[in-house]
């Protein structure tokens, strides 16, 4: 009998409020755009905390989403957040084996909690450890441009805290790190835990864990020091405690404080990070490893999926919010399998090969999170579009 794989997970859990169809073109969205770095306005792709937004437009924040979206199709809510998304993909995948997938995080107690909590609980997410606060639920208005990047979407994140404010390093018992993989998601949003990210990847490490590490776009680092690289953890001492570090474009290129890709790439390796993904929208996801977790890539690039951005073209009723999200699930689902087929040395290949349709599928449903109406419906749907990439990469 295979032996169950736990993966913890901590980080950002939030309620989305989706906006599916703005135009970013638009003048009543332009005037809202951002001048400068860390300035407070919109950017496509990019995060921005409601209050500093408020201070850049001059108006209460509902307001100006009226003024954004007036006309358009009504807001869609979901469950949103960079940790509990990648967790909630990789326990709907994983029930086909022994799985149990932990999250530690925080809700407010208030309305949007409670609808927080009734969706959470329609997922295989083991929510024992996730507690309420006082305060307002953390919560992202996401607006949406499908038709942005020449028909690709892209999103724009204005983001309140709430109650994220109230978790950190000593909300993590030794329950979490008693598991195979420990992943911290999106923690730039729950400041206590990023500033103290260092002590926890340690302990990970010293309990025999395999750390990931998935990033999201840090606006307090962008507001307190524009234009400067931003911090993982109080030290870069973090970094060599991460066996896996996931990132895209933009947040590898502020992390490393490097423009060029494969210079960024060089300073995480040579930081300690033993692997390291970066996505890239539709252009290549580049990656490396030392060859301590996972046996070397086949490939330094690996391209999206043909068979997705086929079937995608003329889908409506999606969007690409969560989609990196999904794509760290799609990972974290391969690297449970693998060890639990036994393997002492991980196939990075694999798990970018799932993280990619992973990603892709997201975009056949708005928001990051699709509840499942039976166990391994995703599962089912997902897995010819992973046999037609290996064809596609190996072809």
């Amino acid at each position: 009998m295979k032996k169950t794989i736990k993966i913890s997970g901590a980080g950002c859990c939030l309620v989305d409020q989706i906006y599916p169809d703005i135009d970013f073109s638009d003048p009543k969205v332009d005037r809202f755009m951002s001048h400068k770095k860390g300035d407070g306005g919109l950017h496509p792709g990019r995060l921005v905390f409601s209050e500093q937004f408020e201070a850049f437009s001059g108006m209460d924040l509902n307001l100006s989403v009226n003024e954004i979206s007036m006309e358009r199709a009504e807001p869609v809510f979901n469950v949103g957040g960079p940790s509990i998304v990648a967790l909630i993909h990789a326990a709907q995948l994983l029930q086909d084996i022994p799985a149990n997938v932990c999250f530690y995080g925080v809700r407010g107690d208030d309305r949007s909690g409670e609808y927080l909590q009734s969706k959470l609980e329609q997922t295989p997410v083991n929510l024992e450890h996730f507690n309420t606060a006082k305060g307002s639920t953390p919560s992202t208005i996401v607006l949406s441009d499908p038709n942005y990047n020449s028909g690709h979407g892209e999103r724009i994140f204005i983001n309140d805290i709430g109650a994220a404010w109230n978790f950190g390093p000593a909300h993590l018992d030794d329950h979490f790190f008693d598991a195979d993989i420990v992943v911290f998601g999106g923690t730039a949003l729950v400041p206590k835990l990023h500033d103290g990210l260092t002590g926890p990847l340690e302990l990970s490490k010293s309990k025999g864990c395999t750390t990931v590490v998935n990033t999201v776009y840090d606006f307090r680092s962008e507001l307190e020091n524009p234009g400067q690289q931003w911090k993982l953890g109080g030290t870069t001492d973090s970094y060599k405690f991460i066996d896996l570090l996931i990132m895209d474009k933009e947040e590898a290129q502020h992390l490393s404080g490097k423009e060029d890709l494969a210079e960024a790439g060089r300073y995480f390796m040579d930081q300690g990070v033993s692997s390291y993904i970066i996505t890239n929208g539709t252009v290549d996801t580049t990656c490396n490893s030392d060859g301590k977790l996972f046996r070397a890539p086949g490939q330094k690039g690996y391209p999206v999926s043909k068979a997705l951005i086929n079937d995608l073209k003329d889908y409506e009723g999606g969007d690409t919010t969560g989609c990196g999200d999904n794509f760290v699930g799609g990972v974290l689902a391969s690297m449970a399998w693998q060890l639990s087929g036994g393997k002492q040395l991980l196939n990075l290949e694999e798990c970018i090969a799932w993280g990619t349709v992973s990603g892709g599928y997201g975009c056949f449903h708005l928001g990051g999170t699709h509840i499942e109406n039976r166990s391994g419906e995703k599962l089912k749907n997902i897995k010819p579009y992973f046999n037609h990439y290996l064809n596609q990469i190996h072809g």
